[in-house]
C-alpha cells in the first residue's frame, strides 16, 4: 500500500506545479503584451505610436523610457545585476538606459539580464508585415500577429487581413494530392490534406497537438472547426456553363457580356428618351408662368392682414360695405 500524502507534501507539489505554469507562461507572453510592442504617447507631438527610443513622427527623445525586455520605467535595484552601479540611488531616465535594441527600435536599461537577453528572444526580429512588407522601422504603429496565420501584421492592415485569411486558393475543400475531401486546413499554405497526406517525414508532430503542414510545418487545423470559404474567380470556366462551346466556356463568358452591353445601350436610350419628356414639359410650365403670376396678384390684391408687426402697427381701416 503506498503511503498517504501528507499536507506539506500535497502543498508542495501544488506549488511545484504553479511553477512550472508560470515558467511556461513567461515564454508565452502575446505579442500585444510584450513591453517592446506596448503602447507609447510622445511627450512632444502627443501621438501614439509602437514602444521606442526616439519618436517614430518628430525624432524627439522620451522622457521616461521603457525597457523592450522588463517594461520598467524606473531602476531601483541595489544588487549586482545592473551594469552600471549606483548604489543607493534610484535610476530614471537616459541613466537607466544601456542600449538600443536593433530589431524592435526601443530602449533596454542597465541590466545584465536584459542586456544579454533580448536581443536573442527579440518577439520583434523578423517581424515583418505580410501585407505591405513594411518592418518596424518603416512604420510607427504596434505589431500584431494573425488568429488564423500566425504572421505579422502592422496596425493597418490587421484588420483588412484577418477578414479574408479563412479563404481558400482552390475552388474546392478537396485534399491537394488526392480527390478526397481534406480534413486539416492550413491558414498559410491556404490548402486542405486528407489524413494520409497530412503526414511528413520532415516536420514532427507532438503530442497532443494537431498535425503539421507538410509543405510550410504550421499547425494545421480541422476544416469543419473553421468558416473556410474557397476563392471564387469571375473571370473563367466558372463564369459559363458546361454546355458552352470554345475552350473552358470562355465563349459563353464573351456572349453574356455582349449583350450585358446591349442592354445597357438600349437602357440608355430609354433615359434619354424620358429626360427629353421632361424638358419639354419644363418648357410648357416656364411659359406658362406669368398667366399663373398674375392670377396670384389679383387672388391677394384684396387681402386685409389687419395689424402686423411688420407695419408698425398702423391703423387700417376696413372697407364699408
Amino acid at each position: 500500500m503506498p503511503k498517504k500524502k501528507t499536507g506539506a507534501r500535497k502543498k508542495a507539489e501544488n506549488r511545484r506545479e504553479r511553477e512550472k505554469q508560470i515558467r511556461a507562461s513567461r515564454a508565452n507572453i502575446d505579442l500585444a503584451k510584450h513591453p517592446c510592442n506596448a503602447s507609447m504617447e510622445c511627450d512632444k507631438c502627443q501621438r501614439r505610436q509602437k514602444n521606442r527610443a526616439f519618436c517614430y513622427f518628430c525624432n524627439s527623445v522620451q522622457k521616461l523610457p521603457i525597457c523592450a525586455q522588463c517594461g520598467k520605467t524606473k531602476c531601483m535595484m541595489k544588487s549586482s545585476d545592473c551594469v552600471i552601479k549606483h548604489a543607493g540611488v534610484y535610476s530614471t531616465g537616459l541613466a537607466m538606459v544601456g542600449a538600443i535594441c536593433d530589431f524592435c527600435e526601443a530602449w533596454v536599461c542597465h541590466g545584465r539580464k536584459c542586456l544579454s537577453t533580448h536581443a536573442c528572444i527579440c518577439p520583434l526580429a523578423d517581424a515583418e508585415c505580410i501585407e505591405c512588407e513594411r518592418n518596424v522601422w518603416d512604420h510607427g504603429g504596434r505589431i500584431f500577429a494573425c488568429s488564423f496565420c500566425h504572421n505579422f501584421l502592422c496596425e493597418d492592415d490587421q484588420f483588412e487581413h484577418q477578414a479574408s485569411c479563412q479563404v481558400l486558393e482552390a475552388e474546392t475543400f478537396k485534399c491537394v494530392s488526392c480527390n478526397r475531401l481534406g480534413q486539416h486546413s492550413c491558414l498559410r499554405c491556404k490548402a486542405c490534406f486528407c489524413d494520409d497526406h497530412v503526414r511528413s517525414k520532415v516536420f514532427k508532430q507532438e503530442k497532443g497537438k494537431e498535425p503539421p503542414c507538410p509543405k510550410c510545418g504550421h499547425e494545421t487545423q480541422q476544416t469543419k472547426d473553421l468558416s473556410m470559404s474557397t476563392r471564387s474567380l469571375k473571370f473563367g470556366r466558372q463564369t459559363g456553363g458546361e454546355d458552352a462551346d470554345g475552350a473552358s466556356g470562355y465563349d459563353a463568358y464573351w456572349k453574356s457580356l455582349s449583350a450585358s452591353k446591349a442592354g445597357d445601350a438600349g437602357d440608355r436610350e430609354d433615359e434619354y428618351d424620358e429626360y427629353e419628356a421632361e424638358d419639354d414639359d419644363e418648357d410648357e410650365n416656364d411659359e406658362g408662368g406669368k398667366d399663373s403670376d398674375t392670377e396670384t396678384t389679383d387672388v391677394f390684391s384684396n387681402l386685409n392682414l389687419g395689424r402686423t408687426y411688420a407695419s408698425g402697427y398702423a391703423h387700417y381701416e376696413e372697407p364699408e360695405d
